[in-house]
């Protein structure tokens, strides 16, 4: 059992200021509106260190907004004690994925891990959700539209 005593779900990009804040914000906009936040606790975490303590991209936060969802979370970095506090860790990515399973302190943690791929809908053929950071506006959008997705097969496969 984790320490929320509610499911918890954690997702992990590369440095916690676009793709997983972004899924952070979605998963809780979509779980609020179905009157559940009581059961679920939503976190978001960063590989890297160099954004902690500072709020998502400007640039994901302003599509987010547009999209009518609040990205406020303050980036932190990815722990091993994450492992004992969550139920699942969804990574974006492979890269995520080997730094994850680099700080697994035991092997049977990581059925814990799962990659946001496994949950797309609209979107199978994708693989990841690409990073946004060195892309325009439309690699914001994008990385959105594929977060609803999956956030949305979360909260049908694992919180309903």
């Amino acid at each position: 059992m984790n320490l929320f005593n509610k499911t918890s779900i954690l997702f992990v990009c590369l440095g916690n200021i676009c793709r997983s804040p972004a899924a952070e914000g979605i998963l809780k906009q979509k779980v609020k509106e179905q009157g559940l936040n009581e059961n679920i606790f939503i976190d978001s975490a960063g590989i890297g260190s160099w954004h902690v303590g500072q709020l998502p991209d400007s640039r994901m936060r302003r599509c987010g907004k547009e999209n009518g969802y609040d990205f406020s979370s303050f980036a932190r970095q990815f722990t091993k004690k994450d492992f004992e506090r969550f139920d699942y860790i969804i990574v974006m990515d492979e890269d995520n994925y080997a730094d994850v399973q680099s700080r697994c302190p035991n092997k049977s943690l990581m059925s814990k891990v799962h990659y946001i791929r496994e949950f797309f809908d609209k979107y199978k053929n994708q693989s990841i959700v690409p990073d946004p950071y060195y892309g325009d506006y439309s690699d914001f959008q994008f990385a959105i539209d594929l977060l609803e997705d999956a956030c949305q097969t979360i909260l049908n496969k694992i919180i309903k």
